[in-house]
């Protein structure tokens, strides 16, 4: 991954999203071409140069200090995953960095788990959202990714590239535009990850909304949400998700999938353990 051309990409959308009247920038009357705040107005707030920005902005600073991105973060109110990202981008990495991959590996407690966990979808992502591991349910609930070819174990390959998630998730186009900002924050991570740039290449081809998502520049961790499905067993139906980061493993979380207590999503799913209960087998 062209490393620069993310950093430019990525501060040049933040500073667009900016209104220099609600940061109280001051007018200096001169007529705005663009959206947003000028190079020269995010250095003043950041408190440096308008030389050391334009470089940062360009890619041609090297590693930026700790302090610069936190005066950076602020000037440009990034939330913490978008200053994380942007520490990743500069250079200066995150504990999560990993400058050499290997491949991943799923503990065999955590296989145990999933198969014992017979009421919730739950998967095990990993870098680029690799699919690791998942359970009965969830291939139930999304797709049988174990039945796939390893090398398309992939979530943001089975959002965005099978036509079945289409007709699946009822707000296709948000959860695929989430699930390419989680993309985003791996390229920080792991800009030398060449299996990132050939999936990334493989969706630009594939899907034809892609390369808008990833102009977006957007960052996002699947922390916890709410996804509404159309599903051919459950029918229409709301689920929470939530991820974990497991122990001992900076780029693995598992991910559940559940209905509220005592909700229509609750029924859903139970109803969709029992109609596939005849064909479970191990996770």
């Amino acid at each position: 991954m062209d490393r620069a051309a993310e950093i430019s990409a990525f501060l040049r959308s933040r500073r667009a999203r900016l209104s220099p009247t609600d940061l109280k920038a001051p007018f200096d009357g001169r007529v705005r071409r663009v959206p947003g705040l000028r190079r020269e107005e995010v250095a003043r707030l950041a408190g440096i140069s308008s030389d050391y920005y334009m470089r940062i902005e360009q890619g041609r600073s090297g590693a930026v200090s700790l302090e610069i991105i936190d005066s950076l973060a602020l000037a440009l109110r990034l939330d913490n995953v978008e200053r994380n990202h942007l520490l990743n981008l500069c250079g200066t990495p995150t504990p999560h960095h990993a400058p050499e991959l290997d491949p991943q590996r799923v503990r065999q407690g955590l296989y145990d788990l999933l198969a014992v966990m017979d009421s919730v979808p739950a998967i095990i992502l990993g870098r680029r959202t690799d699919v690791l591991a998942s359970n009965r349910l969830a291939r139930a609930l999304m797709t049988d990714f174990e039945a796939l070819p390893a090398t398309h174990r992939n979530y943001a390959r089975f959002i965005l590239l099978d036509p079945r998630a289409r007709e699946l998730y009822e707000d296709w186009e948000q959860v695929s535009a989430q699930t390419t900002a989680m993309l985003h924050l791996d390229v920080g991570r792991f800009p030398d990850d060449r299996q990132l740039a050939e999936l990334i290449s493989d969706l630009r081809e594939g899907c034809p909304e892609f390369t808008s998502f990833w102009a977006d520049q957007n960052v996002h961790e699947k922390d916890q949400g709410e996804i509404r499905f159309n599903h051919a067993v459950m029918g229409p139906t709301v689920l929470h998700y939530q991820t974990l980061q497991v122990p001992g493993e900076a780029d693995q979380s598992v991910c559940t999938y559940y209905g509220a207590p005592g909700s229509s999503g609750e029924a859903a799913l139970a109803a969709l353990a029992a109609a596939t209960s005849s064909t479970a087998t191990r996770a």
